[in-house]
């Protein structure tokens, strides 16, 4: 079976996490890293035992080499856009970070690339794959917990000077908003477990006092979602929290509910409690907990099966749109009606 050349850009945090789910599987090499200082890119091949990977630091002269067939894209917010409208014009299959784009112009012009290229494509919200989500879906699908009318899916992580990103992430021209940066995470998940049209959006955001980790954009947010057929969802996102990390589920159903890898369900009879499901949960920040493997293995099987992923872009587009809503939302005090 044929071996697809992967190419990665960006040598930071993540990237490593990317590299190490290609070389995992048996269809993929990693041939090539790209970055604005050539030896970073030579070294972090050299950190990976990459042998057979050719490090640049100009992404014109990977898109030319005719075997690299996935791109992946590993970089600062701001340069997804323009990079990934590259790569598919290069024709090569796209692997993602979130947020794909940070504004709603530049989402619709990298689907239309996409469109025109017809590559394959994958985005980051990588957490589809985590146990925990696998295990919810499950339950969703057995009607265990009846029908959702109610959603709440949360996302606090304090990102301040003791993280990576931390430097580039508190500017408005790269993080974007607190549901852009981190809390797309939870907005996906939402739409993922309740799996409806969303068709209204309402926000609030706001700073802590005296702003300490000096974000140039409100670090915290409240966001109301409201789907076609009625249900209710809700995301609490902030970058600005001083505690552990979490990341929040509680699903209400007309039969039970489920609480993070928690259960109640009237069609278990004699339950008097929640039935606690022992599993992976999504409760770190740290990339390196993250199912990478698994969405890379998934990515591979739909370029080898000729089949699209259902974490696609056109499916991904619909994040952010909400995240883009809730924007705007906050900035013209209304309720924002989908599509944009």
């Amino acid at each position: 079976m044929k071996t697809l050349g992967v190419g990665i850009i960006g040598t930071g945090w993540v990237a490593g996490s990317h590299i190490s789910a290609f070389e995992a599987n048996a269809h993929t090499q990693v041939r090539a890293i790209v970055s604005r200082d050539k030896a970073r890119a030579q070294a972090k091949a050299q950190e990976f035992g990459l042998a057979n990977c050719a490090s640049y630091d100009a992404l014109e002269e990977m898109l030319d080499d005719p075997a690299i067939h996935i791109v992946s894209i590993c970089t600062p917010h701001h340069l997804h856009v323009p990079q990934a409208i590259a790569a598919a014009e290069a024709g090569k299959h796209l692997v993602l970070e979130k947020p794909v784009a940070l504004d709603l112009a530049g989402l619709r012009a990298l689907q239309a690339a996409v469109r025109a290229a017809r590559v394959k494509t994958v985005v980051c919200f990588v957490l589809r794959w985590n146990p925990l989500f696998e295990m919810i879906k499950g339950w969703l699908a057995q009607g265990i917990i009846g029908n959702l009318f109610l959603a709440e899916v949360d996302y606090l992580h304090g990102v301040g000077p003791w993280y990576m990103q931390y430097a580039w992430n508190i500017k408005k021209e790269i993080g974007g908003s607190s549901l852009l940066t981190g809390g797309c995470h939870a907005v996906d998940g939402l739409r993922w477990f309740v799996g409806k049209k969303v068709v209204e959006v309402f926000a609030y955001a706001n700073y802590s006092p005296q702003n300490p980790l000096q974000y140039e954009y409100e670090p915290n947010s409240v966001t109301l979602v409201r789907f076609e057929d009625g249900t209710i969802g809700k995301v609490v996102s902030s970058v600005e929290s001083l505690q552990p990390y979490t990341f929040n589920i509680h699903l209400v159903g007309d039969q039970g509910a489920i609480r993070n890898n928690q259960v109640f369900s009237k069609r278990w009879e004699g339950q008097k409690g929640w039935a606690a499901f022992p599993t992976i949960l999504p409760d770190s920040g740290d990339v390196t907990h993250h199912p990478f493997k698994e969405e890379v293995n998934h990515f591979v099987g739909c370029i080898l099966n000729n089949r699209e992923s259902h974490a696609n872009l056109e499916d991904a587009a619909l994040t952010h749109e909400i995240c883009f809503a809730s924007e705007i939302s906050v900035r013209e005090r209304r309720p924002v009606s989908l599509p944009l």
